[in-house]
């Protein structure tokens, strides 16, 4: 069988290594950290400069074939599985930090560069780089980019969004573009947040400008044990309430804390029911008189036992224990799926409780984890795929939370993002308009829709969303788009 024109010609780029093609070079590509979805792309090249993704990416459009942008494959929403028959632009050898201007606090990124690898290259000069995934030891700044990501500090720093300056992408017609520029005020249209999140439909970053920050004098960490997630939920209002503004505010519930114990060995409280972990920084007077006004809040809000981190290696071991919490959970349960809804901050303890009883209800085991500060749930529904009809009962109850998420007022995803996995709920979110107006536009960026085909949208690769509302939640094999096992 002769091979499509479009491998012929990246074959005219990438040498043997880095022009992937055979089952089993594609198999370790065919989903990301979601991997309820797997498909097998036709191809995976690995880029190791811009312009070699430039060429690709203007291949792929002259011969219609979709792409999608990879970088350590960590999305838990889908959002890098591969489009059936297309190509995997895979970033990772995209590691250069172009500049480090420590006088006007910002880097120059490429997209495999590791997120905390930023802080790491500037740290010596106070600096740092504030948006913190869980994933921050191996996520790129690309995938960062793609998806918004947030974090555990994002409560008081805000999201990837907050602190990207300008982008030098490529278009999926091939055309280089670049958006915004190193001045925090923007002039005109705010064409890097239009990009930033948008889920690689609009193209593929090629270069990021970042904002950095001068690190905080002094941290102050509190953790609180509590009998009852629900009260722990009702503790984050309170602190917000009090008009403190945290670093971070945190919640693992017992399962998570289980799980943690067993991987990382945190040594939080016994017996806790939940764990609340409120960061305070800034200046030591700063902290100091905050922490004043959090001891009173947290001793009033029913903890049975309150801890103060030490020293930076007590610090540390608290975070450990939080952000290893995803990976961990895997010694409870062969499979999870990850949400990641959003319901209003003074919600949290109504909807940790409703969690409670849909668990009960399906006779399925709910890990909560989440960023309590801003409301972002990350809810680990547990199953075992081996079981008949355990991943569809699994992801049954991952959508009545997600619907419960937007019945409160809520998103249907915080950092996350979309992806394939939540596309069947954004009209349940939106409006008829609004989401024609979305699809629109991504068609007015990408008129053959080869970047990222089929992601965010509950719509096949060219029908529209209104066309597909009628096909179900999931109508991803009927479209070719995926496959499922």
């Amino acid at each position: 069988m002769n091979p499509h024109p479009l491998i012929e010609s990246l074959a005219g780029i990438y040498p043997e290594g880095r022009l992937l093609i055979h089952p089993g070079e594609l198999a370790s590509f065919e989903s990301d950290g979601l991997t309820s979805y797997r498909t097998r792309p036709a191809a995976v090249v690995i880029a190791e400069t811009q312009g070699e993704v430039i060429e690709t990416v203007t291949l792929c459009h002259q011969h219609g074939v979709p792409f999608v942008a990879r970088g350590s494959g960590t999305s838990l929403s889908g959002g890098s599985v591969p489009v059936k028959d297309g190509i995997v632009i895979a970033l990772n050898r995209l590691t250069r930090i172009v500049r480090l201007d420590l006088t006007e606090r910002i880097a120059v990124v490429e997209p495999g560069v590791i997120n905390l690898d930023v802080s790491k290259a500037s740290a010596a000069s106070g600096l740092y780089y504030a948006p913190d995934p869980s994933s921050q030891q191996i996520c790129t700044i690309g995938g960062n980019v793609a998806f918004n990501s947030g974090g555990a500090h994002c409560l008081k720093y805000g999201m990837t969004s907050n602190h990207v300056l300008a982008l030098k992408a490529v278009l999926p017609d091939g055309e280089v573009v670049q958006l915004g520029s190193e001045s925090v005020e923007g002039v005109g249209p705010d064409l890097v947040g239009l990009f930033v999140g948008s889920e690689g439909l609009f193209g593929i970053a090629l270069e990021i400008t970042l904002r950095l920050l001068p690190r905080p004098e002094q941290y102050q960490t509190v953790l609180a044990a509590y009998h009852s997630l629900e009260a722990a939920g009702n503790a984050v209002a309170s602190v917000v309430a009090s008009g403190l503004l945290p670093g971070a505010i945190e919640i693992m519930d017992r399962l998570a804390i289980q799980a943690a114990e067993a991987a990382v060995h945190p040594n939080y409280p016994k017996g806790a029911e939940a764990v609340l972990i409120v960061e305070l920084e800034g200046e030591a007077e700063q902290v100091a008189e905050e922490y004043k006004r959090l001891e009173v809040v947290i001793r009033d809000s029913g903890a049975y036992e309150v801890r103060l981190a030490q020293d930076e290696a007590d610090r540390q071991r608290i975070w450990k224990g939080r952000k290893s919490a995803f990976s961990a959970v895997g010694r409870l349960s062969p499979d999870f799926i990850v949400q990641d809804g959003v319901v209003p901050r003074s919600r949290l303890g109504e909807t940790l409780a409703e969690i409670k009883r849909l668990s009960q209800q399906y006779n399925i085991r709910v890990a909560n984890v989440f960023h309590a500060g801003d409301g972002n749930l990350h809810p680990l529904i547990l199953y075992d795929g081996r079981e008949a009809g355990a991943h569809e009962r699994a992801e049954k109850l991952a959508g009545e939370i997600i619907r419960l998420c937007i019945r409160l007022g809520g998103s249907i995803t915080g950092e996350h993002g979309v992806g394939l996995e939540k596309r069947g709920y954004l009209p349940e979110m939106y409006g008829e308009a609004d989401v024609d107006l979305m699809w629109k536009l991504r068609c007015a960026m990408d008129p053959k829709q080869i970047a990222n085909r089929g992601k965010m949208f509950p719509s096949g690769a060219s029908d529209g969303p209104q066309a597909a509302r009628a096909t179900g939640l999931h109508p991803l094999e009927r479209e070719g788009i995926i496959s499922r096992e």
